[in-house]
């Protein structure tokens, strides 16, 4: 075996373990290996399969979704971190077609991220995130038990993107609610484009 090719082995062995995360922080590492495969249509999550840049598709939904419900962080709430990391992935795909299965996995670890952030009660991973699981069913549906530290950062993440996240969107509407909100609020709500 030469030593490029020694080289390259070691790096896929490498970057094959980074996607089996063992904590919050390397699931967010994981995830944005997913989001590099995503931009360049390269990379281990590509492997095997026809991948156009700028493109997500059902398997790297489904990469997402298995990174973020290992048996390491099941019981985990959802890191900032690695909802950052999805919302890079969302951005960085300019084409769709997963049939929605990453939006909705966007919502819920949104959700579950800000649920927890407020210190409410949150299912484990493999329930919330889970397609067979209504968001509703767990998610907060009053704004009053968001801590609006976690709002502004949602808002903050949420502002100006080029693609509308309708189930997420959906979501903040919901728990944000124009009536529920103090009117000092109510600026940020506009900035997201949600009334």
């Amino acid at each position: 075996m030469s030593a490029s090719s020694a080289k390259a082995t070691d790096k896929a062995t490498e970057t094959s373990g980074m996607l089996q995360p063992s904590c919050r922080k390397t699931a967010a590492r994981a995830l944005s290996i997913v989001r590099d495969g995503v931009i360049t249509g390269e990379g281990p999550t590509t492997k095997g399969r026809i991948h156009f840049s700028r493109t997500l598709d059902a398997d790297d939904a489904a990469w997402c979704a298995r990174i973020l419900t290992v048996i390491e962080v099941e019981h985990q709430p959802v890191s900032r971190a690695e909802v950052e990391a999805l919302f890079e992935i969302s951005d960085a795909a300019a084409e769709r077609s997963d049939d929605g299965r990453f939006d909705d996995l966007l919502a819920k670890a949104v959700a579950h991220h800000t649920a927890s952030e407020s210190g409410l009660p949150v299912p484990p991973r493999t329930v919330a995130l889970s397609p067979d699981t209504d968001i509703e069913s767990w998610a907060p549906a009053q704004a009053n038990k968001i801590d609006t530290k976690v709002l502004e950062w949602l808002a903050g993440q949420m502002r100006g993107k080029r693609r509308a996240n309708h189930t997420l969107a959906a979501m903040v509407a919901t728990v944000v609610g124009a009536a529920a909100l103090p009117l000092a609020q109510l600026p940020s709500v506009l900035d997201m484009g949600l009334l």
